[in-house]
């Protein structure tokens, strides 16, 4: 392509020529154009009115001028840029051309993964689960929310955080992550948080946890068959009402959780030493969701158990329970 021509911009030769035409000569009529044969003529008017159309030309017939190319370039290129930019978002998201196309020749069996006339699909294969986490992942545009209620990071939940790289996509998207206070006691879930964290995902905390979400530019979803049993499959929906309602959970979640920016580890400088009864309950505390439960593990009663989360609490110089069970796992407690 010639480096001066202004066919990048948008133009056709023959506009092109119009414009320039007018930039030699500011102020003259349009019959002046020469070469212009009665056979072209047609051609002409039509480039001049897109001209003007375009806010390159202003003037009336008899006097026309070319807007100053230091206006008009910057302009057309705008255009095309934004042009361009619209282009690849509809190339991003192919699927209302797939579903356009499909209703034309009807696959008979299940329906196509981005088909939103199907409520749920069904994914029981543990290595399907991961790919569709990973397209779902790749192909969002604007945000991320993914709750993850397990305590420890096995190699399936490992697998599966792989497939999701959200540490990535925090670079491009605004992802929000939230995690149970008891998996800052497992060293590598707290250096994925930490991962996710640098990466500029936003990453809370939960006391009370216990739901897998995971939600696309809030079009699309996939939470786990069995909440219990994760490894039993997952749904996948794009159905609008069952989106926002997990939507709507995230948030309230979201809301009464701790932002893991805050349980930075706080060195008081002096030596703490915890007791026996002291240590047995951290590690409850670390280890359990509900206090009741905790409390049957360490064979004390509820109000007991409570004032000495208290105690450690303070020994700790923690706000709450989320960066007490931060800072033991930084000092090796639990």
């Amino acid at each position: 392509m010639n480096a001066h021509s202004m066919s990048v911009l948008g133009l056709t030769s023959t506009e092109e020529d119009v414009y320039r035409h007018f930039l030699r000569n500011p102020g003259t009529p349009q019959r002046r154009i020469p070469g212009t044969s009665p056979d072209e003529r047609e051609t002409v008017l039509r480039a001049v009115a897109r001209l003007r159309e375009l806010r390159l030309l202003h003037g009336d017939d008899a006097t026309t001028w070319a807007v100053d190319p230091v206006v008009a370039v910057p302009r057309l290129a705008g255009e095309q840029l934004d042009a361009a930019h619209r282009t690849m978002r509809q190339l991003v998201d192919m699927r209302p051309v797939l579903r356009s196309l499909r209703h034309e020749r009807p696959v008979p069996g299940a329906a196509a993964p981005g088909d939103a006339a199907a409520a749920l699909v069904r994914l029981e294969d543990p290595r399907a689960v991961r790919a569709r986490a990973g397209q779902l992942a790749f192909g969002a545009r604007s945000e991320v929310l993914a709750a993850d209620p397990c305590d420890a990071l096995t190699p399936e939940r490992a697998a599966y955080a792989r497939h999701l790289d959200l540490g990535r996509l925090s670079r491009t998207v605004r992802v929000r992550v939230l995690v149970r206070t008891t998996a800052l006691a497992d060293a590598e879930s707290l250096g994925r948080m930490r991962h996710l964290h640098a990466g500029g995902a936003a990453v809370r905390v939960a006391d009370q946890l216990s739901e897998t979400v995971l939600v696309c530019d809030r079009h699309a979803a996939l939470v786990p068959i069995d909440a219990r049993d994760t490894g039993r499959g997952a749904l996948y929906t794009e159905e609008s009402g069952l989106v926002s309602s997990l939507v709507g959970l995230f948030e309230r979640l979201w809301a009464t959780a701790t932002d893991f920016a805050d349980l930075a580890a706080v060195d008081t400088g002096r030596t703490v030493r915890l007791t026996d009864t002291q240590r047995l309950v951290l590690t409850a505390m670390c280890a359990v969701s509900k206090d009741e439960t905790g409390a049957r593990q360490a064979r004390m009663s509820l109000r007991t158990y409570r004032r000495h989360i208290s105690d450690v609490l303070t020994l700790l110089g923690a706000c709450n329970r989320a960066q007490a069970a931060l800072l033991a796992r930084e000092r090796g407690w639990v």
